[in-house]
């Protein structure tokens, strides 16, 4: 059975506003995962939520998607044709209506191509123009020019990401970076106003990642979509990211800028610690000071 939504009335959102989450809770029993957190993601820009392990960032995206059903709170994703209620759609339902999302681990389809696994992503489009398969069996143009001009849609993705020269090997076969960015092109396929990426940077070495960065400054400028992103390395999110949003224990302990965020004492705090009797391994505190701590002086963090 669902669980109940609860829901207040809120102000109106900015103009540029593309998703807000208002008193986000998500419980599991006794267990507290998401605790009354409301923050705002514009659209055209990245917002990053950022947090130690286990602070509930992976459940904000789980809500959002469909996955899990909120036990408080609105998900409000604004459209030109009206405001659309995330929490009451399923999953499949929030990638039609333009939310879509990769996960930490790569979830490609390994023994299909490259450009297969683009394919599927546009599958709703293409059973649509097919009159759910009969047009497409009958030969019918509508069919073939959205079956072309799909292809040339997977091209295009292909393209950007470096992979159009691998096309027809399967997607097991890539290299791990490169399975990576295939994941953000099939998500990119499905045509969204909202992108959720989940720790794309994972495993990514600097070159990597510093193509990564660049690929969403790309993505951001010339689709003029919004990006959530979850995220740990540091550097990714403070070179890229207009907006951050800092969880722990499944509250929100910050919100703003990365200027903001950098310097503030309860984020430095939720990384640091202040219990002298509770050490850090040495290479560990000393990775952790150097990114986070106040004195840092590193425009990344």
């Amino acid at each position: 059975m669902s669980a109940q939504i609860e829901t207040e009335a809120v102000a109106a959102p900015a103009g540029n506003t593309l998703l807000e989450v208002e008193h986000l809770t998500m419980r599991f029993g006794g267990l507290v995962a998401i605790d009354d957190v409301s923050f705002s993601a514009a659209d055209s820009e990245i917002t990053a939520i950022i947090g130690p392990n286990g602070a509930g960032k992976t459940t904000v995206f789980n809500c959002l998607t469909g996955f899990y059903v909120p036990s408080v709170g609105r998900l409000t994703l604004h459209r030109a044709e009206g405001p659309l209620y995330l929490e009451r759609l399923e999953g499949y339902r929030t990638a039609q209506e333009g939310v879509a999302r990769t996960f930490q681990n790569i979830r490609l389809f390994p023994k299909m191509s490259v450009l297969e696994n683009l394919i599927v992503a546009q599958h709703n489009e293409l059973m649509r123009a097919s009159g759910f398969s009969i047009l497409g069996l009958l030969g019918f143009k509508s069919y073939t020019t959205a079956e072309r001009e799909a292809v040339d849609h997977c091209r295009y993705w292909l393209e950007l990401v470096g992979l159009v020269d691998q096309a027809d090997n399967d997607a097991a076969s890539l290299p791990y970076g490169d399975q990576r960015r295939l994941e953000i092109a099939r998500a990119m396929c499905t045509k969204p106003k909202l992108l959720c990426l989940d720790e794309p940077a994972a495993g990514l070495n600097p070159i990597e990642s510093a193509e990564l960065n660049s690929l969403l400054r790309q993505i951001r400028v010339e689709h003029k979509i919004g990006i959530l992103l979850i995220e740990h390395d540091m550097s990714v999110v403070m070179e890229i990211s207009d907006h951050i949003v800092v969880l722990d224990y499944g509250r929100k302990i910050s919100d703003g800028t990365p200027e903001f965020v950098r310097n503030d004492p309860a984020v430095i705090h939720a990384y640091l610690g202040e219990d002298d009797d509770d050490e850090l391994p040495p290479e560990v505190a000393a990775d952790l000071a150097r990114d986070f701590g106040p004195d840092s002086g590193k425009e990344d963090f």
